[in-house]
């Protein structure tokens, strides 16, 4: 679709801002729970970074799961 008139030149649409009245009413979505294992990886993953601060992350992540999966069983 053209934007602007072959004729005149002039603009065919207004502007692209929605009127204030148009807009839908949205509801905000609640934040989810966080689940224990998620909880226990993060303690285990700061646990090991602070043994280990130059280890890089994706290592410890590894570590962190590993022990995180063994705590949980």
């Amino acid at each position: 679709m053209a934007r602007y008139c072959h004729e005149c030149g002039s603009s065919l649409h207004t502007s692209s801002a929605p009127v204030v009245g148009d807009t839908p009413k949205v509801q905000k979505k609640a934040p989810r729970k966080v689940s224990p294992y998620s909880r226990r990886y993060g303690v285990e993953y700061k646990r090991l970074k602070a043994k280990h601060p130059r280890m890089k992350f994706g290592a410890l992540s590894k570590k962190a799961h590993a022990a995180t999966r063994k705590a949980m069983r």
